[in-house]
């Protein structure tokens, strides 16, 4: 995997347990840890990209509800996977993207001393919608795209086999296992 970056996509309490909550989300956490852990051990950036809404975002809280919105508990990242203030950077989103006006493109080719990152690794929550997104925006701007199969989800079964089916045949991402990411990294 030429020079990786890690996004966590919306790992956040009003998702994982709060207004918003996926069933599923707390299944993420130790697949997420593990690989957020080997990363950092390994000097590969961590990037948390987060919802952190104003209530006035009625694009995405028409549909939604108001939810996670700036400053607020709900919007803060869970516990579990705090992110070390030292390392990693968080990246505030106001749409389904991480890149939609946001830095997240700007940090990816400032990483490895400006050569930038090449393969963006994409975890987290929703992936029919804020995962399809953001690798949408990825693979736009050229990054290559491997998602974490055990560290995504979302509300069904359906949608989490056709979103990665989506994201496999339109964007070309590698569907791998957290194990399978963690021995490419370190190889």
């Amino acid at each position: 995997m030429e020079r990786p970056a890690i996004i966590l996509v919306d790992l956040q309490n009003d998702f994982v347990s709060r207004t918003m909550t996926v069933d599923t989300a707390q299944a993420l956490v130790a697949p997420l840890q593990r690989l957020a852990t080997a990363a950092r051990i390994n000097n590969i950036p961590v990037i948390y990209s987060i919802d952190a809404h104003y209530p006035q975002d009625v694009e995405v809280t028409r549909k939604w509800g108001i939810h996670a919105v700036r400053g607020t508990t709900g919007a803060q990242v869970i516990v579990e996977l705090k992110p070390d203030e030292a390392k990693d950077y968080i990246v505030e989103k106001r749409t389904y993207s991480g890149f939609y006006e946001t830095c997240l493109d700007s940090i990816l080719r400032s990483l490895y001393k400006g050569e930038g990152a090449k393969t963006v690794v994409i975890g987290g929550l929703h992936t029919h919608l804020c995962i399809r997104h953001t690798a949408a925006d990825a693979f736009f701007r050229g990054y290559r795209i491997v998602i974490v199969k055990d560290g995504v989800e979302v509300l069904t079964n359906e949608d989490q086999k056709h979103g990665l089916q989506y994201l496999e045949s339109v964007y070309g991402a590698r569907i791998l296992t957290v194990d399978d990411i963690i021995w490419e990294l370190v190889r």
